[in-house]
Order: structure tokens, then C-alpha cells, then sequence
């Protein structure tokens, strides 16, 4: 057996592209041909609108605390937490007087 280390495959955070994504910066952890792994920071005020998903995800909380909706709930979420998008199910993560930084993992199908 062989060790695999190798670099992440966005080590620079950049700003979060799509519309309606304000405040938003984030890294590519891990890509493989089943799921993905990115790390999310969130400024104050900070924004993804709400959107259907084409993948399952889980998004876990690491340090402050934001907002989260999926389908018609909408709940805060806090350090320590996670939260799980079905994927077609409308849903959104956003952080009012605080930051945030997530984990975002998502499977492929």
C-alpha cells in the first residue's frame, strides 16, 4: 500500500460563484468520483438564496452560528450542528449579526 497525499483541490478561498450568493468564500476540500467536501465562510449579513439542490448534502456547522431553511422550515444553526439537504428540496443558508463557517458535503448519485 501507498500513502495518497495530495493537495486540496482549491486551497485558495475564493468568493462563491452563482446568483444570489453575497459574503460567501469557500475551498474545495475533497472531490471524488461519489462526493464532494467544501469548507464555507460566512461574513455578517451573508448570504446563499434559497435554491434546489441536485444533490443530497449535510451542512455541519464549525464555528458561529447562521441561518438555514429547507422546504417551508426555517431554523438557526448553530456550532456543533449540521443539517441535512434532500436533494429537489428548496433550500438556503444565510448569517445576519454573525459569521459562520461550514463544512458542505454532498454525494453523488
Amino acid at each position: 500500500m501507498t500513502l495518497d497525499i495530495r493537495p486540496f483541490p482549491r486551497l485558495g478561498w475564493d468568493p462563491l460563484p452563482g446568483e444570489g450568493v453575497v459574503g460567501v468564500t469557500g475551498r474545495v476540500l475533497v472531490r471524488e468520483e461519489t462526493f464532494f467536501v467544501a469548507q464555507l465562510r460566512f461574513a455578517e449579513h451573508a448570504t446563499i438564496d434559497p435554491h434546489a439542490g441536485e444533490r443530497d448534502a449535510i451542512v455541519v456547522c464549525i464555528d458561529g452560528e447562521g441561518f438555514t431553511s429547507v422546504g417551508d422550515e426555517t431554523s438557526r444553526l448553530r456550532e456543533g450542528e449540521q443539517v441535512r439537504w434532500p436533494k429537489g428540496v428548496v433550500h438556503g443558508l444565510w448569517t445576519e449579526g454573525s459569521t459562520m463557517s461550514t463544512l458542505m458535503i454532498e454525494r453523488f448519485d
